[in-house]
């Protein structure tokens, strides 16, 4: 039994939350990009999370598709354990299918022949109601973290007397 495996599962949930919520600020920043390096305007990313199955082949399968690897896939594991915790992380991060949005600005220098303008199809409301629930999902995993310290003190501090 690995007395930590719920530390390594809220950490890999922190670390896909904080991930999602730097993928919410790119959003945001670029709400108004009409012009990128690809060409066109900026395109809404989204993130996809997966759940680890606590076997070490999902995840250096995952490792494999994805290209990346959180610490605890990383062999960071604690001696005793299995090396993998269930867990969370993120699978990909995709761009959102949804066609620009069209505004008629014929002075834009990124105006069509039509004088349209290509902005990005960004809701500022979406973006924080996603921002809010990956701010409250990284805290309550946090708590998670301190309420499991709590309990391995509370135990060690049993063991003692």
């Amino acid at each position: 039994m690995n007395l930590f495996a719920m530390m390594d599962a809220s950490g890999e949930a922190m670390e896909a939350e904080r991930m999602r919520a730097e993928v919410v600020a790119a959003n945001m920043a670029n709400a108004e990009t009409t012009r990128t390096a690809a060409g066109g305007p900026y395109r809404r990313q989204e993130v996809v999370f997966a759940a680890d199955r606590g076997d070490p082949g999902f995840l250096d399968s995952m490792t494999a598709a994805t290209g990346s690897a959180s610490a605890a896939q990383a062999g960071f594991a604690l001696p005793g354990s299995s090396g993998v915790a269930p867990g969370v992380h993120i699978a990909q991060v995709v761009e959102d299918p949804s066609p620009p949005l069209k505004r008629y600005d014929p002075g834009h220098p990124d105006a069509g022949p039509d004088g349209y303008v290509a902005y990005p199809d960004i809701n500022p409301l979406t973006e924080m109601v996603d921002l809010m629930g990956a701010t409250r999902a990284y805290g309550l995993n946090g708590s998670a973290v301190q309420a499991e310290k709590s309990m391995i003190t509370s135990a060690l501090e049993i063991a003692k007397s």
